[in-house]
């Protein structure tokens, strides 16, 4: 039986783990869960599952979580996610935290030598090489738990290691594929929102209407499999059926094809290296009847060049691309920053904060600071 800490368990991956547990409690336990401030759900969830502990985002719902359930450990802040991510019976840590803000927590799971389910892609992208590299060192296995990710895991399975040569993500092109250029600089955050193929949290919404999703993917593919950035393609796929393919050097081609629902990915990485019969339905191809394909256009989507531009910068230019941008969706999704602001924010930074070099997480960190405040600053004086 796996024993699990989950990082993040009321988001759209935690609450889709949570399922697939309900599904196998023979398979997987919980004991430790680290949420925000969903308290109602997340009492929900401990009333159900019966970790050990809980961290929520602050002191005082600590101790109204603490109140509510008599006997419970109950954490806040920074201090509570190291905690869950670290816990001494955990087997495996799902790192499902949005954005840089599980960092600390999902090194500190591989730095303890945890089987990691990695669902925050942010967590390579800012500091991928001190991820991997630790992970090397403690014999961290890293699972992905994306779609495009996972896909990529399970085909590169296929031939013998160092016999695939290329490396293709999928993405469906969001809500604004097809949207004439001269729109999109009236788009509102309800359009951007409405995914076609998907149904996830409000920031990898945005990002997947305006392709950082698959910017910052092509970033933590690079770390997670060991692929020259120019190895790696991005191919528009509406459908969304293939989730990613590998080209092998004999010029096969294998794709990882699955209902679109996070619980699939989730339950393979979950099982790993076994397969479970999933409750969760077929994929039926007869239904979905035909597959498509196209290339990007980089004028609709450039943070695609931006975020290459930052892989092939290195160092601490991810971070500054991936803070950067939480920013500038941030502010779009509060309405104050149009939608084409998003990647004219993001690359106003970029310039302005070189790549240093990052031999530390708290290098990572402080570049992921200083590239917050430069976008603020940036935002203001467009906003002008």
């Amino acid at each position: 039986m796996k024993v699990l800490s989950i990082l993040g368990s009321t988001g759209s991956i935690g609450t889709s783990t949570l399922d697939v547990v309900r599904h196998f409690p023979d398979r997987f336990q919980v004991v430790a869960l680290a949420a925000g401030r969903n308290l109602e759900l997340l009492a929900r969830q401990i009333e159900e599952f019966r970790p050990q502990l809980v961290a929520v985002a602050d002191e005082e719902k600590a101790l109204t979580l603490a109140h509510r359930f008599p006997g419970l450990e109950v954490l806040a802040g920074e201090e509570g996610r190291l905690a869950v991510a670290t816990h001494p019976q955990a087997t495996t840590v799902v790192g499902a935290l949005v954005g840089a803000l599980g960092l600390p927590a999902t090194y500190a799971a591989v730095q303890a030598g945890k089987e990691l389910l990695l669902a925050n892609k942010e967590t390579l992208v800012v500091a991928g090489s001190l991820i991997m590299a630790e992970a090397r060192r403690s014999g961290s296995q890293i699972i992905p738990v994306d779609s495009e990710h996972n896909g990529l895991f399970q085909a590169l399975r296929v031939g013998p290691p160092g016999t695939a040569r290329r490396l293709i993500l999928t993405a469906s092109g969001g809500p604004f594929r097809t949207t004439p250029l001269a729109q999109l600089a009236n788009v509102t955050p309800e359009q951007a929102l409405a995914h076609p193929t998907w149904r996830m949290g409000a920031k990898i919404s945005v990002d997947s209407a305006t392709m950082m999703n698959k910017g910052l993917e092509i970033i933590e593919a690079h770390h997670l499999f060991g692929f020259p950035p120019d190895a790696i393609d991005v191919l528009i796929h509406p459908e969304s059926r293939i989730h990613a393919l590998v080209e092998y050097m004999d010029g096969t081609l294998i794709a990882q094809l699955s209902v679109n629902d996070m619980r699939f990915p989730i339950l393979y990485a979950l099982a790993y290296p076994e397969r479970l019969a999933s409750p969760f339905g077929r994929l039926d191809l007869a239904a979905v009847g035909s597959l498509h394909f196209e290339l990007p256009d980089d004028r609709r989507f450039p943070c695609l060049a931006l975020a290459r531009q930052a892989l092939q910068a290195g160092g601490t230019a991810p971070a500054v691309l991936n803070a950067a941008n939480e920013v500038a969706v941030e502010l779009f999704l509060a309405g104050q920053l149009p939608f084409l602001g998003i990647p004219e924010l993001v690359r106003r930074v970029l310039e302005e904060e070189p790549a240093a070099p990052l031999t530390s997480l708290e290098e990572a960190l402080a570049a992921d600071q200083r590239a917050r405040r430069r976008a603020r600053e940036w935002a203001a004086r467009l906003a002008r």
